[in-house]
């Protein structure tokens, strides 16, 4: 069988780091993509196998993104599977807050997925597949969340409109929707994780409303990457698969 080769947007840490080491560990050929060169650099040298690559890749630069096909065709002749990890953060008021706070969140997370998409897909083999990483937030609302969970929503139909216009070519697309995860997003910009406050432990742990009561560690969320991009999960395209420790079963 050919070496799977994974092309991971945000693979420099976090869930794309898991998912990058998961697939790494399965015997992939691993490309990850990031805008911290650095950090793709330290992951790409610490997976198991030969022959990653990391490149540096702002979603939202064009210029960026046409060396980076480029890259793909002349080094790799293509590719077979594309993570979507690439993620920001930001809480803006729903009214009251600047336009150029939220589009960056947007320009990131969606616009920064369609160019992606568009830059990268015409190489993607037949029989390919689409991994976007999205969130509960693309149906559920928290203060402030405005314009994430706009993009993630936006992310979700993209993703479907993919599944169904590329299906010709039986490339598959799905997305899976975390809840809390244990990653550094989940780290504000005074240093402090939300899941060791007694926000998260009163709310979610204490009064049932995360059934498992901890939150995701990202190698969870990468072994559903993998079970989709793999032989058992070859009639599933167009879905969103919720991997969020039971939250939004609740109320």
């Amino acid at each position: 069988m050919d070496r799977k080769k994974v092309i991971v947007l945000g693979g420099s840490s976090g869930i794309g780091k898991a998912i990058a080491e998961r697939f790494a560990t399965a015997g992939a050929l691993v490309i990850i993509a990031s805008s911290d060169l650095s950090k793709a650099e330290q992951v790409k040298d610490s997976l198991p196998g030969s022959g990653h690559a990391a490149f540096l890749v702002d979603v939202r630069s064009g210029a960026q993104l046409k060396t980076f096909r480029k890259i793909i065709i002349n080094q790799f002749a293509g590719f077979d599977i594309l993570i979507n990890s690439i993620g920001v953060s930001g809480s803006f008021p729903v009214l009251n807050s600047r336009f150029t706070d939220w589009d960056n969140l947007l320009q990131v997370m969606l616009y920064g997925t369609v160019n992606a998409c568009r830059m990268l897909l015409p190489l993607m083999a037949d029989g390919g597949r689409i991994i976007h990483i999205t969130s509960i937030h693309h149906q559920r609302v928290e203060k402030g969340s405005s314009a994430y969970g706009m993009a993630k929503a936006a992310i979700t139909q993209f993703t479907r409109s993919l599944a169904l216009e590329l299906a010709p070519r039986h490339i598959l697309a799905n997305t899976i929707a975390p809840g809390f995860v244990d990653t550094p997003m989940s780290v504000d910009h005074n240093g402090i994780n939300e899941l060791e406050t007694d926000w998260f432990k009163d709310n979610y742990v204490k009064y049932d409303h995360l059934p498992l009561k901890r939150a995701a560690k990202p190698e969870e969320i990468a072994g559903v990457a993998y079970f989709l991009a793999g032989p058992d999960a070859t009639y599933i395209t167009g879905s969103v698969i919720t991997v969020d420790g039971g939250l939004t079963i609740t109320f």
